[in-house]
């Protein structure tokens, strides 16, 4: 392909990149409780910052689904100013461990884990996004919003105009599915474009009672951190933030750019230098207060199938966001927010892996109780705890599966020895039943133990099996003994 024929498949990309990023970036900022001018202040930089760096050609990066609902909760608790301290802080410890080398090492991140994150994510996102459809407040959290679910049902039945903002959610969502099915339609017109423009439409012809996003205007959306702002870290629940920021987004980023580069034929991703891209673009997202950013799958899958073949298109795709935010504002506030939520609704459901989960339970049920484990306990408790409490239980289900141990039983002559050699990794994990198994043979019978065929023995096993020989010695002379 020549270079014009590369650049005319860049440029069309970019705009198809464009239309879907649109009401993404601005849905994102709206159910992150930050002004809609932000996200797509966030998109800007995703492709204008971190779209122009190396690392992976065709991810595209802007305001994620996925950081929502930490986004939300961080802003209710710190404040809105707290917010450009978190996502700067982020960004420079993302670029220090691309710097280190250390973003190769998410892809050993346990696909239960991650796949489990996902799926809290989605339920907490649904959940939220269910009272913003009926234009309700959530309650916060995702175990209060599902504890308020009955109240909403209840107050949204005998509400005229929550039932408007449902049927217009409702709608939203509806387009959405159908839409994406109608593959000549969607080629023209993105799903979610076409569906906020339906939307739209319907509400200003009926003049629907509903909200619209409001607008302030792109420089005065802007909230850089003061000096101040940054004694906020010296708390623990600023550091945990930021740590959850960081590892998620990071983790988020690179998995997205390892699903990409299964989707075309191009250059791999290099990911250490995608690490620090992520972390230049937070960086400055951080400098300006905007939202954090992570590559997105949903916008980066749309770039390769839209036929993009170089970085460019991605960065167009930051320049047609810079030129709708700084010359059509006014446009986004005839936007229904229940629309909006109708969006996130649905990226949320596209969150949870229903089919590998179904699979996973027939196949590896460990690792579908880790995925729900970590999904269960993100909307119980929160992001950070869910992520760490499955990490946990990945590793604890590896250390149970890797201890495998087998005693191999020789008999030999009647008056001869017992050979027992013990095989594969004796840990304290398996030592209860490596115990039982010693103990069920004959106590008259001298027994010789062979351990070369241990590839791994820890202390307390080492230290229980020469406890156990010393005893079956003593019992075997006191049973000979007149």
């Amino acid at each position: 392909m020549n270079r014009l024929s590369v650049l005319r498949a860049d440029f069309t990309a970019s705009l198809v990149v464009f239309l879907v990023a649109v009401p993404l970036c601005v849905g994102v900022a709206v159910a992150s409780g930050v002004p809609a001018e932000l996200g797509l202040v966030t998109g800007v930089v995703g492709g204008l910052v971190t779209g122009l760096l190396p690392g992976s050609s065709l991810q595209v990066s802007g305001p994620a689904a996925g950081l929502t609902v930490l986004v939300y909760e961080a802003v209710q608790e710190y404040g809105t100013a707290a917010l450009g301290v978190l996502v700067l802080t982020a960004g420079l410890l993302q670029l220090g461990m691309g710097a280190l080398g250390l973003g190769r090492w998410f892809r050993a991140i346990s696909f239960a884990v991650v796949h489990g994150m996902l799926a809290g994510i989605g339920l907490v996102l649904i959940t939220g996004q269910l009272y913003v459809l009926t234009d309700a407040k959530p309650r916060g959290t995702g175990i209060a919003n599902l504890a308020g679910i009955p109240g909403l049902v209840a107050d949204t039945v005998r509400s005229g105009p929550a039932l408007a903002a449902l049927g217009v959610g409702a709608s939203t969502i509806v387009v959405l599915v159908l839409w994406s099915r109608w593959r000549r339609a969607a080629r023209v017109l993105p799903a979610p474009l076409a569906a906020v423009i339906l939307a739209t439409g319907a509400v200003g012809v009926w003049d629907l009672p509903v909200a619209r996003v409001e607008v302030s205007g792109l420089l005065d959306s802007l909230q850089p951190p003061s000096p101040g702002d940054f004694g906020q870290l010296l708390g623990i629940g600023m550091l945990g933030t930021v740590l959850a920021f960081t590892l998620i987004a990071s983790a988020e980023s690179l998995f997205s750019a390892a699903a990409v580069d299964r989707l075309h034929d191009g250059p791999r991703t290099e990911y250490d230098k995608e690490l620090m891209a992520q972390g230049a673009g937070n960086t400055v997202c951080g400098v300006l207060g905007a939202l954090p950013m992570t590559a997105v799958i949903v916008r980066s899958a749309t770039n390769v199938q839209a036929g993009a073949r170089t970085k460019a298109s991605r960065v167009l795709h930051g320049v047609w966001l810079l030129v709708f935010a700084a010359a059509f504002p006014a446009a986004l506030g005839v936007i229904p927010v229940a629309a909006l939520a109708g969006v996130l609704v649905h990226a949320g459901w596209r969150l949870i892996p229903v089919r590998e989960l179904r699979s996973l339970w027939c196949e590896h049920r460990g690792e579908a109780v880790v995925l729900s484990a970590t999904a269960v306990v993100i909307v119980m408790i929160n992001m950070f705890e869910g992520v760490l409490i499955g990490l946990l239980l990945a590793i604890a289900k590896t250390a149970w599966e890797t201890s495998h141990i087998h005693l191999d039983v020789s008999q030999g002559s009647a008056d001869g020895p017992l050979r027992v050699r013990v095989l594969g990794n004796a840990t304290f994990l398996r030592l209860p039943k490596l115990l039982d198994q010693l103990e069920a043979l004959p106590a008259d019978r001298e027994v010789e133990l062979e351990l070369s065929g241990l590839r791994h023995l820890d202390h307390t096993c080492s230290a229980a099996l020469t406890n156990w020989a010393e005893q079956h010695r003593r019992s075997r002379q006191s049973q000979l003994s007149p």
